[in-house]
């Protein structure tokens, strides 16, 4: 690829409110609506758990796997790809699980992020990241500084959106050199409720500008528990509507047509109308 793909972000504002099940929703409906190779990455260093929501107890490649080439600033492409879980009825979705040696995530360095989110942008048309929910790490910062789009999951519970968001929108995140209003919000709602606020209060108080909302529902639950998230996304009346509306603004943002346009946006595709024009005018 000539130019370096867009990498859209996802961080929580607090931990296990659905970050990690919004952010592969959207990679999903990104990868099924465009057709394009998509890459999702786990950047969870301690807590990554999407292999056992798709039914994967011991996934053979993760993260930690890669720490040889990171270290060393020698993976490349093909390595990326090999190391990758191809989604089973969507193969144009590659996963990068995240690390599950626990003791080893301090080990990470910016460098060795920055090294895999290069590589991972010159392989990938899309980068969809899951960047969790805590700051005290490498791979949080980095993909939270090199994000194209950067997108914060709340919930419309008082102590998630104003302390736990406005504290590190305003007091941490500027440290690292990202401005809070480079956020969008994503509101994660649950088949319960979970606070007494509107979510147009919750974007009033975050001062973000919304980018969607994420239905939580008793049946993904369930299928979450089975190892079954992608069947859930595939033929559950909601979750076949999951993140729809999110996939459709980052698609638009970055020209990425529906099937069967998509090739038109192709870079390669744009230089030869352009020299086909050219040709035609002299």
């Amino acid at each position: 690829m000539s130019e370096a793909a867009p990498l859209i972000a996802f961080i929580g504002t607090t931990p296990n409110i659905g970050t990690t099940v919004a952010a592969f929703a959207a990679a999903y409906r990104i990868a099924e609506q465009s057709k394009l190779p998509v890459a999702y990455l786990c950047l969870h260093l301690k807590s990554s758990k999407l292999h056992r929501y798709l039914g994967l107890d011991e996934p053979e490649q993760t993260l930690d796997k890669l720490q040889p080439e990171l270290r060393a600033f020698s993976l490349t492409s093909r390595k990326l790809q090999q190391s990758m879980y191809k989604v089973q009825k969507l193969p144009q979705l590659s996963v990068l699980f995240g690390n599950l040696n626990r003791d080893q995530a301090e080990f990470y360095l910016p460098q060795h992020i920055e090294h895999l989110l290069s590589v991972a942008r010159q392989t990938f048309s899309v980068i969809i990241v899951d960047a969790g929910a805590y700051w005290d790490n490498a791979a949080t910062i980095c993909a939270m500084r090199q994000a194209s789009t950067k997108i914060i999951a709340t919930t419309s519970a008082l102590s998630h959106f104003q302390e736990d968001g406005k504290r590190w929108l305003i007091d941490i995140a500027p440290l690292y050199q990202v401005a809070p209003h480079e956020y969008e919000c994503l509101t994660i709602t649950y088949p319960w409720k979970n606070g007494g606020f509107q979510m147009k209060q919750v974007y009033k108080e975050m001062n973000l500008s919304p980018i969607g909302q994420f239905q939580l529902t008793e049946s993904m639950y369930y299928q979450l528990d089975r190892g079954q998230y992608e069947q859930w996304l595939q033929k559950d009346k909601l979750g076949k509507l999951a993140m729809n509306g999110s996939a459709n603004k980052i698609m638009q943002r970055y020209r990425l047509d529906k099937q069967p346009g998509v090739i038109r946006n192709q870079p390669w595709y744009r230089r030869l109308i352009m020299h086909r024009n050219g040709a035609r005018s002299s």
